[in-house]
Formats: C-alpha cells, structure tokens, sequence
C-alpha cells in the first residue's frame, strides 16, 4: 500500500503577509508545495491529502487542485476552531484553530494507510521523502506504534530575516527519539544559534543537534492515540484564546507513555522556506538553480 501525503496548509500567513501556500515561486508558476508533491509522488506516494482554512476553500477547489494530473489523487479537509469533537465548549472569542496536532487530526476520515505529514511552505528536499517512505512502507507495528521523522541538522534550517519554530531533537544510540522540544524563537545571532524563551531569556542551542521540520511518518494508529490528547487538552484550555496542541507535543507524550516510539532519519538536504517576505528573493534563486540542474523540469505538471 502506497503512503500519504498529508500537507498542513491552513496556515495564513501572517508573518508573511500573503497566503503564501499558493503563491508560485516556480518558473511556470509553482508553489513550494508543488515540488513537494512532485517529490513524493517520485519517491512512492499515492495521495495527497490537504488541511486548509476555511478562507482558503473556494480558491483552493477553483484553480489550484486543477493544476495537477487527472491520475494523482487529491483530497482536503477544512480546519476550523469550531472542528472539535462534541460536547466540548469553548469560548465564543476563540478564533483561530488549535495547531499542528489538531491539523493532523482533521484528516482522520481520509487517511487509512501509512502517511508523511509536511507544511505548505517548507521545501524539504527529495531525498527526504525518499528516506520517509521506505520507512513507513517496511516497518511493521506491534505493541508499540511505531512512527519516524526527517532529522535536519540546525544549521540548514534557520531564516536571515527573524526567528524560525524547529522541533529540537535528543535520540539514543539506535537513533529512536527520546526527547523533542518545540522551540517557537530560534534564530542565528552574532553567529550563535540561540532559543528565546517566553520571558525573553535566551539559551544557545549546539550547531551539531537535530531538528524537526515537521516531516514526521506515522501509522493510521496515530490519529486513536492523539485523539484522546487532544480531548484532554482542549478541556484543560477551552478559555484559553491562544493556546495550541503541537504535533511534536503528541509525539513527545506518547514516547514518554511507552505508546509510540519515533525513529530520527537523517537528511543533509538544505531546507528553505518562506517564514518572512524577505525570505522569497532565496526561495526564488534556490528553484532557478534546481531547475537549471535539471533536478526539475520547467513545467512540473505537464
């Protein structure tokens, strides 16, 4: 059975001022998550699933999932805050969704078989959908789940133009996760790669750790297992109007309740994005030269 893609993109993009999710950076007008999609179907993947907002909706279904073959299997489901399950109020002020966790969740109904989860607007390279993919096609699950992520060295990772989210990695001997913490203000300064915590302190993070990019491969017995996670927590935060249920978070918990165990595989490929506008200018050089090497062809899709 050939694995999923399922692609967060509900985000708005509010850093970066656009809805950057279907934006073309490619010569004949790609997005990001174009060449993502392209590189998965190369490496193995069978369907892709998307998460969008509700704005999102009717551009999405009018002129963007037209693009693409009529063989490839596209599906999307909507995330909005009010996707919770019943009997669960929350305050009326809530207006924007519950995070990562709850994006991944949203896909429940679509998603049967293995699947890789990425964001709209990261580029992760080929190589690591080829390395997820044989992952999720060859392990077989017993009593624990068994899952994987794409482990990025930090410094191919980080932004020119402000502070980047990056799952910090810990691992074993056998490279199984042991410990992932979600850092939200990780940027390079005077070259030292530093984390800036809530009150403003700041820690150094070592050049040589491992990161998440949010490429994880999981197995359909996630979704029960983060289910109940994500009840409990939305009943521990119903008031609260910004608090949020990061994938890493679910992963980190089942880790420590012996539910799920995550495998780091390594990629060198260099990851790039567009967290802020400054950041399109890059983007735009990185797929020119992508392109040109013949990595790409001028018009994925035709």
């Amino acid at each position: 059975m050939k694995p999923t893609l399922l692609i967060l993109a509900a985000g708005m993009g509010s850093r970066y001022g656009s809805m950057k999710q279907i934006e073309g950076f490619g010569p004949s007008g790609e997005t990001i998550t174009d060449y993502s999609i392209y590189d998965a179907i190369r490496a193995g993947f069978g369907k892709i699933v998307f998460v969008i907002s509700p704005k999102m909706e009717e551009e999405f279904v009018s002129s963007y999932v037209k693009k693409f073959p009529a063989s490839l299997e596209v599906d999307y489901v909507i995330q909005g805050v009010n996707s919770i399950p019943e009997g669960i109020e929350i305050s009326p002020e809530r207006i924007k969704p519950w995070g990562t966790a709850h994006a991944v969740l949203m896909a429940k109904p679509k998603i049967k078989e293995p699947f890789a989860v990425i964001n709209a607007d990261d580029f992760y390279g080929r190589t690591a959908y080829s390395i997820i993919a044989d992952y999720l096609v060859n392990t077989k699950e017993n009593d624990i789940s068994e899952f994987c992520l794409a482990g990025y060295p930090i410094t191919n990772t980080l932004s020119k133009y402000g502070t980047v989210s990056r799952g910090v990695c810990q691992m074993d001997n056998n490279n199984f996760l042991t410990d992932i913490q979600e850092r939200t203000n990780i940027e390079l300064k005077n070259g030292e790669i530093i984390y800036i915590d809530d009150k403003e302190n700041t820690f150094p993070i070592s050049e040589d750790s491992m990161v998440s990019m949010n490429l994880f491969g999981f197995t359909p017995s996630f979704f029960e297992k983060m289910e109940s996670h994500f009840v409990e927590f939305l009943k521990e935060n119903t008031n609260n109007l910004k608090a949020e249920i990061y994938l890493p978070t679910v992963v980190q918990r089942m880790i420590d309740e012996r539910t799920g165990r995550t495998k780091v595989l390594r990629t060198d490929e260099q990851w790039f994005g567009v967290t802020y506008k400054e950041d399109r200018p890059h983007v735009l050089k990185m797929i020119t030269e992508l392109v040109s090497q013949g990595v790409y062809p001028y018009n994925l899709w035709k």
